[in-house]
């Protein structure tokens, strides 16, 4: 199924049903007055988290929902009878933004959990509501409230404790199959990855946690290099980064280098996702010798000047994963507990997540736009060369066509 994680849709409320102006005609019943009833309601609609839902594709071919409007009312004090509501299902971590004011409207987290996006129109009076002593035959009625109409923009993050970080081909996938169930893909080329992979890491029983692969960055990203900047919003639910550096890459590069590269288009995306726990990882030195793998290590710590939690692992010989995996459980449980035992840090950390939400939304949005006009320069740049390259042959009286796409 094809990975969507973005989808602009317009949803459209019932109106609600007419109220009607009747009078009760019955033999032997003079004077049987009012009795029109009330319209129906409108259809609300729903948009709620749904786990057996994994992304958005198919809100990227159907993107107009609109709710049936509730029934008019009839004689003999009748109501109309009211529309159903319609509920559309989204993935768990789907945030529900409104495209004209910008507003986040729902953020699910939660399977079930379920946000009203249009709400349907009130039914019209009938004329029953309008007698009185001096008014015993109205003929007076209101017709129903139209439904609301709204554009609403849905965005996907996938819900994981750690996110996976590094070049293409630094064995992030590899890790992931290592230490979970997950099967991702893995090949011996770039961008292998090319969607999210989430997988749950076992530490002990009844201890576990949440991984997500995303596809490898490279230098450049954040001007559109390579996949650029798209699926680095998935980190931005994330308690830790795992920095996977490959210590041999197989196209010669400096992997210190690499792994500078990949910091600094981490902070130029998002400052504060930059802030998020970093814990380096020295991958495949199943490639090196075993007398060179710890000078070799070394090296490329002193010149990262690195400072934080480092492991050395082999990905594909699934060597140092064990101890990778106890400590971040030990982090993660860590976080949870302070969170549930002080209040201030507790809210320390929802603001820094708020922040994030904001910083990541605004910089992917950013993004999108500098793609659309990168590709809009060259469509009118490949315009501009056709009409501009000049007819060499000689004129044999025949059309020159030019063909524009």
């Amino acid at each position: 199924m094809r990975f969507v994680d973005e989808a602009v849709i317009t949803v459209e409320a019932g109106d609600g049903g007419n109220g009607v102006a009747s009078f009760r005609r019955e033999k032997f019943v003079p004077f049987g007055g009012p009795d029109g009833g009330d319209g129906g309601r409108g259809g609300n609609v729903y948009i709620q988290a749904d786990d057996n839902t994994s992304t958005l594709v198919d809100y990227r071919y159907t993107r107009r929902f609109r709710a049936e409007r509730g029934k008019n009312g009839s004689g003999a004090n009748c109501a109309g009878r009211g529309a159903p509501d319609i509920v559309l299902s989204v993935p768990v971590g789907t945030t529900i933004v409104d495209t004209d004011s910008g507003d986040i409207i729902g953020d699910l987290v939660e399977s079930g959990q379920r946000y009203l996006v249009a709400k349907g129109g009130d039914g019209g009076l009938g004329n029953t509501h309008f007698k009185s002593s001096t008014n015993r035959a109205p003929r007076k009625f209101t017709t129903g409230v139209k439904g609301e109409f709204r554009e609403i923009r849905l965005e996907l993050k996938v819900l994981a404790d750690v996110g996976l970080l590094g070049m293409p081909n630094a064995g992030k996938s590899t890790f992931i199959r290592a230490v979970s169930a997950a099967k991702p893909k893995v090949a011996d080329y770039p961008f292998t990855t090319m969607v999210p992979n989430l997988g749950v890491v076992d530490a002990d029983r009844h201890r576990s946690f949440v991984m997500a692969d995303i596809p490898g960055l490279i230098e450049g990203a954040a001007e559109g290099a390579g996949l650029g900047i798209r699926f680095l919003k998935h980190l931005a639910r994330t308690r830790i980064l795992l920095h996977i550096v490959d210590v041999q890459p197989i196209d010669g590069s400096d992997p210190v280098h690499n792994a500078k590269a990949i910091l600094k288009e981490l902070e130029k995306f998002s400052p504060t996702l930059s802030q998020l726990p970093v814990v380096l990882v020295l991958n495949k030195l199943d490639q090196l010798e075993d007398s060179a793998k710890d000078e070799w290590c070394e090296h490329i710590l002193s010149e990262l000047a690195w400072e934080g939690p480092v492991f050395k692992t082999s990905g594909l010989m699934s060597e140092g994963t064990k101890d990778v995996v106890y400590y971040l459980m030990d982090q993660i449980e860590q976080q949870q507990e302070r969170e549930s035992e002080d209040p201030e840090y507790a809210a320390s950390m929802k603001a820094f997540r708020d922040q994030l939400e904001v910083e990541t939304r605004e910089q992917t949005l950013a993004a999108k736009e500098a793609y659309r006009e990168m590709r809009k320069a060259q469509r009118m740049a490949d315009l501009g060369d056709d009409y501009d390259d000049e007819d060499d042959d000689e004129d044999d009286g025949e059309m020159e066509v030019y063909y524009v796409r």
